[in-house]
């Protein structure tokens, strides 16, 4: 028998399910048993939980047949609890460091009561972290253990299940259960406080208690928060069965009322045209629970009465006029958006108000780069299966020439582009439009990203202020909550995407149309890029792309490219591709055997020209892996990188191929062909299987047939890695050490 049950209930929160499974398990108290329950969730939450339940024996995993709501996802995991006690956490929320050994130390110390009650901190988007305002009634002084009685204050804490330890045997004794509806916790944490023979407290933070932007329950408008009034009716049906407990008739009467005040309240809880008769149903518990002693304090004494009386017209009046003073400051402080509102140019005010040209479509990349990822691939196939929209590109004019004749060129900032924007009925970029975008209705936002993350990104670098530059994280989000989908190539990056960018955009995991071209692509493909490269016919093409560093002010290599082409041989050509962010090339050699690809439009065609790429934390590396060929890393300074960016992974324990430290370990990788090892080969396969996963070919015609066709069954299959033909490698040069050497010294691998 476990010293605790922790039930974690999961309904569509894949991007936060790992983080509080990780926050239990990794606990430095190990005697708990958690039981996790999939709420028939529709995304990857019952994947995950398998995955973990493989993986580590304390975890049991729950799958329920159909959508059967928190507390009832509850009641399942409670029927296979072995503990000693019962915690709950919702799966969005995580347990501290250190929390369960805090908790059965406290639980020794007092003698097992029948509830703990420990705190909590509310974490926030922006890093922030406020504990409890009522932390002072967690205070441990006085007796171990006592009675609600001696310290009714605790009622004032934020009546939920999952900041307290539940004694299982307890629980069993009073027949708790959850009901179904909202407001579960209602009726299980009153009668569960009313009831408990001992309580105490742990004047400790237990639980990161999430405030999400978006998609907390309680926040969504829906007439299920008329379910507050079947919670109470269990309320008082628990106290009438305990004729003991009637001396708290009172105080959950006027608690009761003050909840219903609060939901009334909330702008977005409440469906419109049902405010009146949410009211009258709370008139009509008034009546029906007041007790002799509910009188309520002063303070919230004229909202008992309006609600006594069903004057919902009165106390509407009353919160609009507090709201209106509230809205007044709000207002003060976005000025500044109102006056750059108002700035707009009038032509785009203009077009605002004609209607949305349906059979459009405006696309856009790397900040008006030139025609290239993602948004490029899709475009191409937009003309290809949907012929009757029309396609334009925005661009500065020095790319111009890279946009293909059969699409619109627009600049920035002109009226053509205004005009683009304000009436196409489908955005397409792989970053964000204009910050004066208004995002109107009839318009889809599709943002494609433009690669897999390594590194940390959006709300992510919040803690790595040397990679964040004084961004604006409040417009980060603005720019986010404009997204209707966004692509993903794998599981990984749909969990960064809906954590780092939380919205209520669609991901769509279709792969990214970008790397369809190293499915399709010919041997004859190959060949003419490598002749448009000058690369000689039978030599050996190695892709040199390191990303750009946060922590220096330019672009930063180590490598002598010279010493690596003359160390390679006579038939070895490097080709060097500096960071987009930079505009200066990554190598001036005169050394015709090395070339800078820097100024190139297609990465694409660069990738199907070389037999391997060297690479360090690019995401470049995630979409060669696609092609199968060699992919070496030179990592010399991960510490640094780490520290002032961020990385979701070490990719020191899992690369993609062969790995170095410094440029005579790389030398020797080539020098002895351990890039195109066994060794290497395996790690790739594996490399592969995690983050090629849609990349099979065919990931435009999905986006296209989908959005652009409204073709939402039926799309085409993914292709398991093992199955594909990547387009064909070229020739290597011959062997520089015996066949069939593949052994790859450790230091050289992750």
């Amino acid at each position: 028998m476990p010293r605790f049950s922790v039930i974690v209930p999961a309904y569509k929160v894949q991007a936060y399910l790992q983080e509080c499974l990780d926050s239990v398990l990794t606990q430095t108290f190990e005697d708990f048993e958690l039981i996790a329950v999939d709420d028939c969730s529709p995304d990857a939450c019952g994947a995950i939980i398998d995955e973990y339940a493989a993986r580590d024996r304390r975890v049991t995993a729950v799958h329920l047949p159909e959508n059967q709501g928190l507390g009832l996802a509850r009641n399942a995991a409670l029927a296979r609890a072995t503990g000693d006690y019962v915690l709950f956490l919702d799966s969005d929320d995580t347990l501290t460091p250190g929390a369960l050994q805090a908790i059965t130390d406290r639980l020794k110390e007092t003698g097992g009561p029948d509830v703990l009650l420990y705190d909590y901190a509310r974490t926030y988007w922006s890093g922030e972290t406020v504990r409890n305002e009522r932390a002072a009634q967690l205070t441990e002084e006085g007796p171990d253990t006592f009675r609600l009685a001696d310290r009714p204050g605790l009622l004032k804490v934020l009546m939920v299940v999952w900041n307290k330890a539940y004694r299982r045997e307890f629980i069993e004794q009073q027949g708790l259960t959850f009901p179904p509806g909202y407001y579960e916790d209602t009726p299980w944490t009153y009668p569960a406080l009313m009831a408990a023979g001992s309580l105490t407290t742990l004047d400790r933070v237990c639980v990161h208690y999430r405030q999400r932007r978006l998609g907390n329950i309680l926040s969504t408008t829906s007439r299920k928060h008329f379910d507050l009034f079947d919670q109470y009716d269990r309320v008082f049906a628990f106290i009438d069965s305990r004729p003991e407990l009637a001396s708290w008739r009172p105080v959950i009467f006027r608690r009761m009322v003050d909840h219903f005040t609060t939901v009334f309240t909330k702008r977005d809880r409440l469906p419109r045209g049902t405010r009146a008769e949410f009211f009258r149903r709370a008139r009509a518990h008034y009546a029906r629970h007041r007790a002799p002693g509910a009188t309520p304090p002063v303070t919230t004494r004229a909202r008992h009465t309006m609600v006594r009386l069903g004057a919902h017209r009165t106390y509407g009046a009353l919160f609009k006029a507090i709201s209106v003073r509230r809205r007044a400051h709000r207002l003060a402080s976005k000025a500044h958006r109102t006056v750059r509102a108002a700035l707009l140019q009038l032509h785009y005010r203009t077009q605002l108000r004609l209607p949305v040209r349906r059979n459009t479509a405006v696309f856009a990349a790397y900040w008006n780069g030139g025609y290239a990822c993602n948004p490029a691939a899709v475009e191409a196939k937009v003309r290809e299966l949907a012929p009757h929209i029309r396609t334009a590109w925005i661009t500065a004019p020095a790319h111009r020439h890279t946009v293909p004749l059969a699409t619109r060129r627009l600049t920035p900032g002109t009226f053509g582009y205004w005009t683009a924007l304000a009436r196409s009925a489908y955005l397409v970029n792989n970053v964000n439009f204009d910050r004066r975008l208004v995002k109107r209705p009839g318009q889809t936002f599709l943002q494609t990203h433009h690669g897999t993350p390594l590194k940390s990104m959006g709300l992510d670098l919040q803690n790595h202020p040397a990679a964040s530059h004084g961004m604006d994280f409040h417009q980060l989000l603005a720019n986010t909550d404009k997204w209707d989908y966004t692509l993903s190539a794998n599981r990984h990056s749909t969990l960064v995407w809906e954590r780092t960018y939380p919205s209520r955009y669609t991901t769509l995991e279709y792969g990214y149309p970008r790397n369809d071209r190293f499915q399709s692509a010919t041997s004859l493909d190959v060949a003419r890029i490598r002749e448009s490269l000058s690369i000689p016919e039978g030599f050996t093409a190695l892709l040199y792309a390191p990303t750009h560093r946060d922590y220096l002010a330019g672009q930063r290599h180590t490598l002598d490219l010279e010493r690596l082409a003359r160390a390679l041989g006579p038939r070895c050509v490097i080709l060097t591709r500096a960071h987009y962010s930079y505009d200066a090339p990554l190598s001036a050699s005169p050394l015709p055997r090395v070339i800078d690809v820097s100024a190139h439009p297609s990465v694409e065609d660069l990738c199907l020209a070389s037999d391997a790429l060297i690479t360090d934390y690019s995401s470049l590396m995630f979409d060669y892996a696609s092609l199968d060929r060699p992919i070496v890393l030179h990592i010399d300074d991960w510490e640094a990188y780490e520290a002032s960016r961020g990385t979701y992974f070490d990719i020191r324990a899992c690369p993609p191929g062969a790995l170095a430290r410094t440029e005579d370990e790389l030398i020797d990788i080539f020098t002895t062909d351990h890039w195109r090892g066994s060794r290497s080969a395996q790690l790739r396969a594996a490399f592969r299987a995690r983050f090629c996963t849609y990349d099979d070919g065919r990931a435009a015609e999905r986006v296209v047939r989908h959005l652009f066709l409204g073709e939402t069954a039926g799309l085409p299959a993914s292709v398991e890695p093992e199955l594909r033909r990547p387009a064909p490698a070229p020739q290597h040069f011959p062997r520089t050490t015996p066949a069939g050497a593949g052994f790859i010294p450790s230091n050289t691998l992750g």
